[in-house]
């Protein structure tokens, strides 16, 4: 596919972007100077195991580089540290987010057979009169495949690294593709950096769904925007990337003296049957992005008597994976232009999962969907709940040892409701939800907590202030939904909840805990959320 692009405002460590305030667009990228010191790097894949080899492509301006290669879990164990590395300024095509950089590699090295497997961050550092740059990469390594299987297999949720992902331009939400160069991309490359924040966060990045609700009265704040904006982070830090989920819920497990071994999506995607080999596979955090076989294969899982501990929110997207895992497709809110619409393949179209010609509701893989939930605790999206669920269920063996009772608020002191959630069509009996089915959830699946969430961000008229979500997607869900924008389907499309779902699926079963900042209640320390974390895993991983 043709993609015109134009440079645009890089942010660079020592420069900022031209954007006029934090909702414009910019991104992270080359500066395309020599006179910029920086330096930058990926590695041809996501994922190794002991043995294989590692080739480093990387670019700086500097003469000498260095590197620092360390396994990133509980405590941070330096294992690799190279000094003196000859230093080349690679050229970047100004395509690269959608085409690849096309680097040559730089360093290779073997993973020596002692590497535990985890995540592994690459540290890659310059200097040049007396001044300093450091930017980061990650890779996961897996178990040897002689070795015997861990119990619990961390899928990360690379499909939304990769949607989110705005280094070098262009990521499925803003870009600079297009006639005028504004436009997102349908189409990201892996073979790229992944954007500042993404392997390594500063302690105290905010996060997405704030400390504290919104104060009624004042203007509306998007604090993870404007710290990102102001350190030269990408804006999109809060919502994919190691840093901000898989890291915390791995440090949570390791503590706990959970054994995990590692995955992604992508290689979900090249090997349905790597999920067979684990009693217990577990996907967290922000989870948008799956292809069809990726789902395919969860779905054979469950069924076969596996089991699935989804600690994470917002199933929302079909993707595609071409070019053996290098190209990621999804034409989003304009699938119109799939060029799969109209062919025997429509079905493959990369548009939300409940809509045409997909027509394969997500909740008939984890028993919740996006569309009938979506945003909570960002801005003025239930800005001002208790950032928590309510429990409606609470003799449910998830909630054992929890002291939790019908109607208390679960991780509201932690903020876990949010900042993107699922839910389901569901009806009130006696003081009890219960899932309809008329959005392709099982009836008989059990609705443990419930909260509340929405699809448009209100504006009170407060001077000064803009918006960040509005209304867009709410008209989206109304066209998608009802074939028409009107009052009434805009209406109908504004409210959604978020739920904490157990359901026994033919063989096996599956615990969705449906929400984003479900790690929050781990990293914060809520002891409620994590008795529920550990009754969930101990269960399923016997």
């Amino acid at each position: 596919m043709s993609q015109s692009e134009t440079p645009g405002p890089a942010t660079t460590p020592r420069t900022r972007a031209k954007a006029r305030h934090i909702l414009d667009n910019y991104f992270i990228g080359p500066a395309r100077d020599d006179t910029v010191l920086e330096i930058w790097g990926y590695t041809d894949r996501m994922t190794y195991a002991p043995g294989e080899t590692v080739t480093l492509r990387v670019s700086t301006t500097a003469t000498q580089w260095s590197l620092e290669v360390g396994r990133d879990g509980l405590n941070y164990e330096p294992l690799l540290c190279e000094t003196g590395l000859p230093g080349v300024h690679q050229d970047t095509p100004v395509d690269c987010s959608v085409n690849g950089c096309e680097w040559e590699g730089s360093f290779d090295f073997t993973i020596p057979d002692d590497w535990s497997e985890g995540g592994y961050l690459v540290t890659l550092s310059a200097e040049r009169d007396g001044d300093r740059v450091e930017e980061h990469h990650l890779f996961l390594l897996r178990r040897a495949p002689e070795k015997e299987a861990a119990p619990y297999l961390l899928i990360c949720a690379t499909g939304t690294w990769l949607a989110y992902n705005c280094w070098g331009g262009s990521n499925h939400y803003e870009g600079i593709t297009g006639p005028q160069g504004s436009a997102f991309s349908p189409v990201v490359s892996t073979q790229r950096p992944w954007t500042r924040g993404f392997c390594k966060l500063p302690n105290g990045a905010p996060r997405a769904v704030p400390e504290v609700p919104h104060v009624p009265g004042g203007m509306v704040r998007y604090p993870y925007m404007e710290w990102a904006y102001a350190y030269g982070y990408s804006k999109k830090y809060a919502s994919a990337g190691w840093a901000s989920y898989e890291r915390h819920f791995t440090r949570w497990a390791e503590a706990q003296g959970f054994d995990l071994d590692f995955a992604t999506q992508h290689d979900l995607e090249a090997d349905p049957d790597l999920l067979n080999r684990h009693k217990c596979v577990i996907f967290v955090g922000h989870d948008e992005y799956w292809s069809a076989n990726m789902r395919h294969a969860v779905d054979a899982y469950v069924e076969a008597g596996g089991r699935v501990a989804r600690f994470g929110g917002n199933f929302l997207w079909q993707i595609r994976i071409e070019d053996q895992g290098r190209t990621q497709i999804c034409y989003k809110y304009t699938a119109e232009r799939d060029p799969l619409v109209g062919t025997d393949q429509a079905h493959m179209v990369t548009a939300a999962w409940e809509v045409d010609p997909v027509n394969w509701p997500g909740a008939r893989t984890f028993g919740a969907n996006g569309l009938k939930g979506v945003y909570a605790g960002l801005g003025r999206c239930v800005g001002q709940g208790s950032g928590g669920y309510t429990v409606y269920r609470p003799e449910h063996w998830a909630f054992q040892d929890t002291q939790l009772g019908y109607g208390d608020q679960l991780g509201a002191t932690s903020r876990i409701f949010g900042y993107e959630v699922d839910g389901v069509d569901y009806r009130m009996e006696d003081g009890l939800p219960f899932a309809t089915g008329n959005d392709g959830a099982d009836p008989a699946a059990q609705i443990l907590a419930l909260g509340l969430a929405t699809n448009l961000e209100p504006a009170h008229g407060i001077w000064g202030e803009t918006v960040y979500i509005g209304d867009g997607d709410a008209q989206f869900k109304a066209q998608a939904t009802f074939g028409e924008i009107t009052p009434e389907s805009i209406d109908r499309s504004t409210r959604g909840n978020g739920v904490i779902i157990h359901w026994e699926r033919g063989r096996g079963e599956v615990f969705n805990a449906a929400t984003c900042e479900w790690i929050m209640g781990l990293t914060r320390r809520d002891w409620q959320v994590e008795q529920i974390t550990r009754n969930v895993m101990t269960r399923f991983g016997q």
